[in-house]
């Protein structure tokens, strides 16, 4: 099984423990765009709005074509906090879209952690995914099905 991690890179500190065990199981683990580089989108933005867009326009097709390669996605939608803050199972607009690109290609969604209430609650639900509540071993349970 092929798997993509999706998510906000403020939540790349908790990727290798996550891929570690994945890994162990046997999944063939995929990373986010740019996690080599989480500086990349800022890098962009010092170049200039124009050389912003373009580069998100590429990460956009990048993902939905890494996607489409994927027998399943892994969203991890821990709590972000941004000043007092606390944004419960968060999940930012580009992962959205990933989690939507991955429901419009017909590939299994693993949610880390229940659907974040807010404004796109029913959309992330009519995606139909799969709420894992940080139990990795139901990614294997469910491939058998």
């Amino acid at each position: 099984m092929k798997i993509l991690i999706i998510c906000s890179k403020r939540f790349y500190s908790q990727i290798p423990k996550i891929e570690e065990n994945l890994i162990e199981r046997g999944i063939e683990v995929f990373l986010p765009n740019c996690y080599d580089n989480p500086n990349t989108e800022q890098e962009m933005w010092s170049l200039g709005e124009a050389e912003h867009q373009k580069f998100k326009a590429k990460m956009y097709r990048q993902s939905e074509e890494t996607i489409s390669n994927m027998d399943a996605v892994l969203v991890l939608n821990f709590d972000k906090q941004e000043g007092n803050s606390i944004y419960k199972n968060y999940i930012g607009g580009a992962t959205f879209l990933e989690i939507y690109d991955a429901f419009r290609l017909n590939k299994k969604i693993y949610l880390y952690n229940n659907i974040p209430e807010g404004m796109l609650f029913d959309e992330i639900q009519g995606f139909n995914p799969i709420i894992i509540n940080g139990e990795l071993s139901k990614i294997i349970n469910k491939l058998s099905e």
